[in-house]
């Protein structure tokens, strides 16, 4: 072979290696590109060897690269546009906080090749916070120590950029883990505004540089990422203090409300029980008449909270209104919501007031108890069970507690006098 042979062999030889490699082109269209190049290769050896076919080879090879390149960057912006769309459908269905760092990772994860875990971390007041994880066993929102002052994590917030790691064994920030850690992995920071709102973490099982469609899709997801965070904290924000009484800072009674629909589907569901207790100060009134009702709502605000610091977390404690408070208990029969009550009780003994007095204010707590579905089946039953025992103990046992008297039906109709 001479050597306008070899060159002509050499140039077919580099299309058909770049199209061979090529996995982003399906098997059927790869092959039907690489027996053209071999046609033309077999063309060009049988052919005279003129300057002018030398030409016309490398103008076809070339026309064959060029098109095959363009082929792949536009399916490859046709998938990253379709990843697009299916990142805005998923981030913005819910303004559930949860729900949206849970569909961030999910991407996450579907987006890089060889992605091993996914994490985020939400940013606030220069305070990190975890916000949700998914490993590719699919292990989700498994519990992590906070990230390492000096770590990846921190190292994103401070510079406010994202760090790629390509080999995480060998890197200045992971020199001091005292386990052994492997692959590769990039920090990304999630920015609103020009606001840090968190920062996403995807690690992958191999070492080596992440591709730039990677880092395109998941910058592309950052992007949407710390909106859809925002939008779902403020959110939050504003139903935390629509949810929030403004005097005492617990759940108010349309907080109440919600929590007992979700009490009654959770005990339908596991065929549990649950408690209501409703509860009244007794002897309120004189601080109000004695010291004004500023210094009243300040012992609202220490008693109900010194009360709530001494709750179970899977309990629910809430003010009714005035003086009254609601005690929701998973999972309790009448026999859990006896001991709780009779604790209460106690508590209201060893309680301080938040002022000194020169006059001895005596503060006690009547309580009445409803069990779903002993006492009732509906939420608004219930509560009216719990309300009729607590009426009962505060007019014949003033200080202890009563239980609902059998089950409640629904109230009867209201019936209006006739104008006729």
């Amino acid at each position: 072979m001479n050597v306008k042979d070899q060159s002509r062999a050499g140039i077919f030889l580099r299309a058909w290696e770049a199209i061979e490699k090529d996995n982003t082109v399906p098997l059927e269209e790869r092959e039907g590109i690489l027996k053209l190049i071999k046609v033309l290769a077999e063309a060009a050896e049988t052919s005279s060897p003129t300057h002018e076919h030398d030409d016309e080879v490398k103008t076809i090879t070339q026309k064959i690269i060029s098109r095959h390149a363009l082929m792949t960057l536009v399916k490859q912006q046709a998938g990253e546009l379709d990843a697009l769309k299916s990142l805005s459908l998923n981030l913005t269905s819910s303004l559930d906080l949860q729900t949206v760092l849970d569909a961030v990772v999910t991407e996450a994860m579907r987006l890089v090749k060889n992605a091993r875990a996914a994490h985020i971390f939400l940013y606030s007041n220069a305070k990190l916070e975890f916000g949700s994880s998914l490993k590719s066993d699919g292990i989700r929102n498994k519990p992590l120590g906070m990230p390492r002052a000096e770590g990846l994590t921190n190292s994103v917030i401070k510079h406010g950029e994202q760090i790629i790691i390509e080999d995480i064994a060998n890197h200045p920030l992971y020199k001091s883990i005292p386990y052994e850690w492997t692959g590769s992995i990039v920090g990304i920071p999630l920015k609103f505004k020009n606001s840090i709102v968190g920062v996403m973490n995807v690690s992958r099982s191999v070492v080596g540089p992440f591709s730039k469609a990677d880092l395109r899709l998941i910058s592309l997801l950052a992007d949407q990422a710390a909106v859809a965070i925002y939008n779902a904290s403020l959110h939050k924000l504003v139903t935390d203090l629509a949810n929030t009484d403004s005097v005492t800072g617990l759940p108010n009674r349309r907080a109440l409300d919600e929590r007992l629909q979700d009490e009654l589907r959770y005990a339908k569901q596991a065929n549990s029980m649950f408690s209501v207790v409703m509860m009244d100060l007794d002897g309120f009134k004189n601080v109000n008449d004695v010291y004004g009702h500023a210094a009243g709502d300040e012992v609202l605000r220490s008693l109900f909270n010194y009360l709530s610091e001494n709750m179970r977390t899977t309990d629910f404690l809430a003010r009714y209104g005035g003086d009254e408070l609601t005690l929701v208990i998973r999972d309790a029969g009448l026999e859990a919501a006896q001991t709780v009550t009779v604790k209460i009780l106690e508590l209201m003994k060893e309680y301080k007031l938040p002022f000194t007095t020169e006059k001895k204010v005596q503060l006690g707590i009547s309580a009445g108890i409803a069990v779903f579905p002993t006492h009732a089946h509906s939420a608004g039953d219930l509560v009216r069970a719990a309300d009729m025992a607590l009426y009962q103990a505060k007019k014949h046992k003033r200080g202890s507690f009563i239980v609902a008297n059998g089950a409640t039906g629904p109230l009867n109709p209201l019936m209006l006098p006739s104008q006729d």
